[in-house]
């Protein structure tokens, strides 16, 4: 069931709401997302609100350009980002939502190690 929660980056500078699902998060073993820790939580933009950190966003790219990779530029968190599987919606990190239990989260995996075999099965987001 939907429900709406806050999240943000470590010093506080970015925060932001979102309206989703906890039972649709994923967990990827590519390069960047395990270097970050990532929780996947794909949702539409109308989903996600920036509250605040605008100016504090960072943008990294890499490979093939498409994916826009946010980090907080004071405290180096990457709390969402545009992902390339999905250039038109916001892919939250559920790490950085408030009140949210890690533990108690059973995230599907996804292969990102084979990208772009993987996108062409079974997505477990979509």
């Amino acid at each position: 069931m939907p429900r709406t929660m806050t999240g943000g980056c470590h010093c506080g500078r970015v925060r932001f709401r979102v309206t989703a699902d906890l039972a649709r998060i994923t967990e990827c073993n590519c390069s960047i997302c395990t270097k970050k820790g990532f929780l996947h939580l794909i949702v539409p933009p109308e989903q996600f609100e920036l509250l605040s950190g605008a100016d504090a966003l960072t943008i990294y790219r890499f490979n093939t350009g498409t994916a826009k990779h946010t980090f907080c530029s004071t405290c180096g968190i990457h709390a969402f980002y545009v992902p390339r599987s999905d250039p038109d919606k916001i892919d939250i990190n559920v790490r950085c939502l408030d009140d949210v239990e890690i533990a108690a989260i059973k995230p599907h995996t996804f292969d990102g190690k084979n990208w772009e075999q993987s996108m062409a099965g079974r997505v477990p987001w979509k």
